[in-house]
């Protein structure tokens, strides 16, 4: 199984379709760069990042863990799904792994397409489908309190485990 370390970063690049875990820092304008074409009218950049607070608690930090060679594969497998379905001209996901603080982002998306229509449907896809379907776990560490492992989906309430 690949691991990445410190500021090492696990990728597959095929086609039009670059898939990464880090544990660096996410840098948006490289990934909007590893879409960029002159063919493409549109980029489209989903950025998600730690919030402050959950369901009204204080949230400190979140950690996020992966079965990363599994991970790299689905998230491969996405984005070659989605790249012909809206005629992209490139996609890109890339997520951080270990302790993301406050206000950094964990994951980063982009698209190119032809037009800004079929960009912003599939980055909304890509986005969802990780969600849905990535080997991606995170804890939540609340303030005061015991942290708690959540699906990576939004809402999703987690369970306190001891």
């Amino acid at each position: 199984m690949m691991i990445p370390q410190e500021d090492e970063i696990c990728e597959l690049l095929d086609d039009g379709c670059y898939v990464a875990l880090t544990r660096d820092h996410l840098d948006p304008q490289a990934i909007m760069d590893r879409v960029r074409s002159p063919a493409a009218g549109a980029i489209v950049l989903f950025a998600g990042t730690t919030r402050d607070n959950f369901a009204g608690k204080p949230v400190k930090e979140l950690s996020y863990t992966a079965y990363n060679k599994l991970a790299l594969r689905t998230m491969q497998a996405i984005a070659k799904a989605i790249l012909p379905k809206h005629g992209l001209k490139g996609i890109a996901m890339i997520h951080r792994l270990g302790t993301v603080p406050i206000g950094e982002e964990s994951i980063l998306i982009a698209v190119s397409s032809p037009h800004r229509e079929a960009a912003w449907r599939a980055g909304q896809e890509a986005l969802e489908e990780c969600k849905a379907k990535v080997e991606v776990w995170k804890r939540e560490e609340f303030e005061g309190e015991d942290g708690v492992w959540r699906a990576n989906k939004d809402g999703a309430m987690g369970d306190k485990v001891s």
